[in-house]
């Protein structure tokens, strides 16, 4: 389907989205390693591959969305696994990467959660990364490994294109994504606008002002992830006060849609929604259009062979 069979690799499931783990194979024409995963009555994972990945590149295919902390021990447990049974590599592609936020310390006695996690990953045997557009792009520094930051850009500008108005303007719900949106903004050939975001808590967030000319015109938000849906909401209402039209879209990478976030939306008033299948998705139905990330990881494996 993709090309020559790679019989170099083995690709090795986790529990989190093993349909993403399915299209990577068929694509690649790679097999698929079956594992064993069961939990104590205390809890506690037990995994085992029943395959062996001898000299293989082994490629764990497990983002880290919720429940984080699970998904990311099951990682640590197959990468182990895997070079515990002298795989010649290990590649965990992560398409999303918990921890991602908490890139710094906001006061001096916190945790650097996402260095953290980088060390777990290397000290469990993880030679390569493969993520998606990692919220903080400096987190690549915290690793001593490979780390490739995959860009779901163009699909997703492919996908928003044909239905959008050609008045739209691009607007970034804070200044992190300011970057993002000009970049939608000059293959669009249209304008760009920021709303000025101020965060309460880890859960709240308060939009206040529109930077740019938005009134009386459609807008796509775009940014990395969805998660309660209140950041899109609040940049919404701010947009309306200034005389948007209340025509408003939203593309996404990772849409973790926590419980409340779909109503939270729909009360907002989002006409359509673009988000990948970093994280499993319901198939494309309604408003929500998914769109995959298969293609551009296998696309990224096959670069990796030596």
């Amino acid at each position: 389907m993709g090309g020559h069979p790679m019989s170099d690799i083995a690709i090795v499931p986790g529990s989190a989205h093993p349909a993403l783990a399915a299209d990577v194979a068929r694509i690649l024409d790679a097999p698929v390693v079956p594992t064993a995963l069961e939990r104590f009555p205390d809890g506690e994972l037990s995994v085992r591959l029943l395959e062996p990945v001898r000299a293989l590149s082994a490629v764990i295919v497990q983002p880290t969305g919720p429940p984080v902390d699970a998904n990311l021990v099951e990682l640590l447990a197959l990468a182990d696994a895997c070079r515990r049974a002298a795989a010649a590599r290990v590649i965990a592609v992560v398409p999303y990467v918990g921890y991602a936020r908490g890139d710094r310390r906001h006061g001096r006695r916190e945790p650097i959660m996402a260095s953290l996690a980088a060390q777990l990953l290397q000290t469990a045997g993880v030679t390569h990364l493969l993520a998606v557009d990692l919220h903080a792009p400096q987190i690549e520094g915290f690793f001593h490994i490979p780390v490739d930051d995959l860009s779901p850009f163009p699909s997703l500008l492919n996908a928003v294109r044909p239905d959008l108005p050609p008045d739209v303007v691009i607007v970034s719900p804070d200044l992190g994504r300011l970057g993002l949106a000009t970049r939608y903004a000059d293959e669009l050939h249209t304008g760009v606008a920021v709303v000025h975001k101020r965060r309460l808590s880890g859960r709240q967030t308060e939009s206040l002002q529109v930077v740019g000319e938005v009134h009386d015109r459609p807008c796509l938000i775009v940014d990395d992830m969805i998660t309660t849906g209140g950041t899109i909401a609040g940049c919404i209402e701010a947009l309306l006060r200034g005389g948007a039209r209340r025509e408003i879209r939203v593309a996404a990478t990772h849409g973790l849609f926590v419980p409340g976030a779909d109503e939270r939306l729909r009360h907002a008033g989002v006409c359509r929604i673009w988000v990948t299948d970093t994280l499993p998705q319901p198939t494309s139905e309604g408003d929500k259009v998914v769109v995959p990330v298969a293609p551009m990881i296998a696309t990224a494996i096959r670069q990796l062979r030596p």
